[in-house]
């Protein structure tokens, strides 16, 4: 998975030199993409990750000479840690949402 983070602002030093932050202007991909949409384009990576891992494993099985079964096992890998990372995020949020249900207010 590769999410990339744009800064939200920049520091510039002001008469006295202390440093003063400025928000940066967001690019148009910055503005578009939210937390859903990187949820999404992670999870897309991860099934596709489990996907060519299984068409690996699928031709490895019938012999084909082009796949070797390294590679075929790399791919297995990337898939399980995929799959563990989307996991692992998945119980993040559920145990926030849990705890933010839970606060009394």
């Amino acid at each position: 998975m590769d999410l990339r983070l744009s800064p939200v602002s920049t520091s510039m030093p002001n008469r006295t030199g202390m440093v003063q932050r400025t928000p940066t202007t967001p690019t148009s991909e910055a503005k578009s993409a939210g937390f859903s949409s990187a949820l999404k384009g992670a999870l897309a990576e991860v099934s596709a990750a489990q996907n060519n891992a299984t068409q690996l494993q699928n031709e490895v099985q019938m012999e084909n000479p082009n796949v070797s079964l390294e590679e075929t096992m790399v791919a297995i890998q990337k898939a399980q840690i995929g799959f563990q990372a989307t996991l692992h995020v998945r119980n993040r949020m559920v145990q926030a949402y849990s705890d933010i249900m839970n606060m009394q207010v």
